[in-house]
């Protein structure tokens, strides 16, 4: 069952969803209908009803497209598109339809506060269950920490600094005056979430000790990984007294005290606290990054500056491509990857892949990557686009064509497409459907019209704007779409044609943390520290310990290696890891590939305080003209031209320091008169 399924909750009753499993909340759908709360706690069996219950509040993780709980991949600078919709609420927020009195999707503010209250209803009352054990009970109180938690991170991504209650049960008999109070500084809110992921890695089981039939429940894992998360967001310069801090958040104060909301003193040893936080998780010795062993009939072929010793050492013994596919695309099995310190099953994964099929092949076609992000991509030598070597060459005359097919594994690459696409890395194959690019739809085999055909995304192609017929807002308009939740079977052809029995490989999972990312926080958390600095931490037992750590070439080369060396490309060099600025800019990069069309990006360009110059700056949104033909001898023929991309909602983009959080409702802050509206938004 999912953890964090969305559901609608009515003002009396509550209906459970549909459920994926029977073993993770594994109590009577019912249960609060049937219940009293004068009754939960008279049982053990009632109390895990009440604690299993309760995360039907959080928002499905994998909302990040469509309805989403914050403004999520379509609000980054990674990916556009034709709709202006409620759906896309990303969007809106882009263009300066989000507001204090309508934050559509975005406001999850009640639910969240809904759940900490429940949280606290358990608190207070765990010890009246006669019949559980001080283990489970202790286990128990675990769980509800990391729930809570839980809900306050959400809050904190969304609005910044908390309104944090403790452990106050919240009666509605109160008098209004006993809601009203001021919220906590950005500082204080991470403390106060850390230390509740803390409590609950000191009870939690590791992956390892849970049963696979409970993989979806949190573990010792994901509780120190939200701390490595949070540790690295503080550490970075928009809450830790950078430019973005000063420029967005300069002149807002508590009234109670005067004290910044947002720190504006760089603290330089918050790197430390954020690497000892990453460096935890790594020392548990559980995770590793996934790989598929590399068939021997097909093996991907490797640039000779790769290391070919055995993963993690090299490259050698793995399939580069489908090490990375597979995590993504349904062929793996979420309850044993290795990589994931937590996933579950996402029916919006599945849904919104969807949005990248064009209509002619039964999607709705409209998810748009921009040619800044196809350039981010490296060669397959580990160089960039604006450094290609001579054996891996980049060509951006997208005239000029391969010339003969390619097979890279399991990848095919067609002769007839451009040679910007040729020579570059595994992940771009894996992440990017670009105009040429192969789909195979496997399942859609009954008829060959639907099945193993080259994407072209012009005007004159059943993939572009001619295939869109009717569907006005239903076309690619860069050129270049996300695939990587795409499996090779994958096909909404269903009723086309022939083709009756389409398919899409599920379940597909959301990875809300996995190795991968921690490494990436690691390094760069390693990159900033200056000299040698003792910090606390809470360490892989989840006990808190005192830990000397310093900025460490050979661990940050050991680490951030790993990463490059799954997907078949050489480590960092010696001179990107003998400098600050320029480690820093690989590390960034780096965080752009890996972790692309998976919700970090609109966090990361806030935190390092580069959204406010680039996210609306047109340069940033180019794409090739796909309101052209393909063809060199039509009259319409351009496509090839990289132009910026001509769409409303790309002109009308805005980027303004007040937008580097949510306005709180409107309702809320007249409930709590003394809690302060973030900058730049009204009440």
């Amino acid at each position: 069952m999912k953890i964090l399924s969305k559901i609608i909750i009515g003002l009396v009753g509550i209906a459970m969803i549909s459920l994926s499993s029977c073993n993770y909340l594994d109590v009577d759908r019912y249960f609060e209908d049937t219940f009293s709360q004068d009754s939960i706690f008279h049982s053990q069996k009632n109390a895990d009803g009440y604690l299993w219950n309760t995360p039907k509040d959080f928002p499905d993780p994998g909302d990040i497209w469509g309805t989403p709980w914050n403004p999520g991949e379509m609000a980054s600078d990674e990916m556009t598109a034709r709709w202006r919709t409620g759906e896309f609420a990303g969007i809106l927020f882009t263009v300066g339809e989000i507001n204090e009195r309508n934050l559509g999707s975005f406001n999850i503010w009640y639910q969240m506060y809904r759940v900490i209250n429940r949280c606290n209803i358990m608190l207070a009352n765990i010890d009246k269950v006669s019949d559980m054990n001080s283990l489970d009970r202790q286990l128990y109180v675990g769980y509800v920490h990391f729930m809570r938690g839980y809900a306050y991170y959400h809050l904190l991504m969304n609005w910044g600094p908390l309104l944090i209650v403790g452990d106050e049960v919240m009666l509605s008999s109160e008098p209004a005056s006993y809601y009203d109070r001021e919220r906590a500084t950005y500082d204080e809110s991470i403390e106060y979430v850390c230390n509740e992921f803390a409590l609950a890695a000191r009870v939690l089981p590791t992956s390892a000790q849970q049963s696979l039939s409970y993989y979806e429940r949190p573990t010792k894992g994901a509780a120190l990984g939200l701390i490595s998360r949070l540790r690295l967001i503080h550490a970075s310069p928009l809450f830790n007294g950078g430019d973005a801090a000063r420029q967005s958040f300069g002149t807002w104060k508590r009234k109670s005290d005067g004290k910044f909301y947002v720190n504006q003193t760089y603290d330089p040893k918050r790197w430390a606290v954020a690497a000892a936080a990453a460096k935890s998780l790594i020392d548990m010795d559980i995770y590793q990054l996934h790989t598929v062993d590399m068939d021997a009939s097909r093996p991907y072929p490797l640039p000779e500056n790769v290391p070919t010793e055995n993963f993690p050492e090299g490259a050698g013994g793995i399939d580069p491509y489908r090490s990375y596919t597979d995590m993504f695309n349904g062929e793996g099995i979420i309850q044993t990857n290795p990589e994931f310190i937590w996933a579950m099953p996402s029916g919006n994964v599945s849904s919104y892949t969807r949005h990248s099929f064009p209509v002619y092949f039964g999607g709705w076609g409209g998810m748009s990557v921009p040619q800044r992000v196809v350039d981010s991509y490296l060669m397959a030598d580990g160089r960039s686009i604006h450094d290609a070597s001579e054996d891996y060459p980049y060509d951006p005359d997208l005239i000029n064509t391969i010339g003969k097919n390619k097979v890279l594994g399991s990848y095919e690459l067609r002769s007839n497409a451009p040679k910007m696409y040729d020579n570059r890395e595994v992940r771009f194959y894996a992440s990017i459907g670009f105009p040429g690019s192969y789909w195979p739809m496997n399942s859609a085999s009954q008829d060959g019209a639907y099945t193993k055909k080259q994407m072209w995304f012009s005007a004159d192609d059943v993939s572009g704007i001619k295939g869109a017929g009717t569907n006005i807002n239903d076309y690619n308009v860069s050129g270049y779409t996300p695939i990587k939740y795409i499996h090779p079977d994958d096909s909404y052809a269903n009723g086309k044609g022939n083709v009756t029995s389409a398919f899409i490989t599920n379940p597909k999972p959301f990875p809300i943390i996995r190795y991968a990312e921690i490494l990436l926080e690691y390094v760069e958390a390693l990159n900033n520290i200056e000299g040698e600095v003792t910090v606390k931490t809470i360490d892989a037992t989840g006990v808190e310990a005192e830990v000397t750590i310093s900025r460490n070439k050979d661990e940050m080369a050991k680490y951030f290696n790993m990463i490059r060396y799954r997907v078949g490309l050489p480590g960092a060099t010696e001179f990107q890891l003998s400098s600050k600025e320029e480690f820093q800019k690989v590390v960034m990069n780096e965080r752009q590939i890996e972790l692309f069309n998976e919700g970090y990006r609109y966090f990361d360009t806030r935190r390092w305080g580069i959204y406010l110059d680039e996210d609306a700056n047109s340069s940033n949104w180019r794409g090739l003209n796909v309101e052209r033909d393909r063809a060199a001898d039509s009259p319409n023929t351009g496509f090839w031209d990289i132009v910026t991309i001509n769409t409303q909602n790309v002109r009308d983009r805005i980027s303004k320091p007040s937008m580097v959080l949510l306005p709180i409702p409107h309702g809320e802050l007249m409930k709590v008169p003394s809690m302060d509206q973030n900058p730049g938004w009204d009440r």
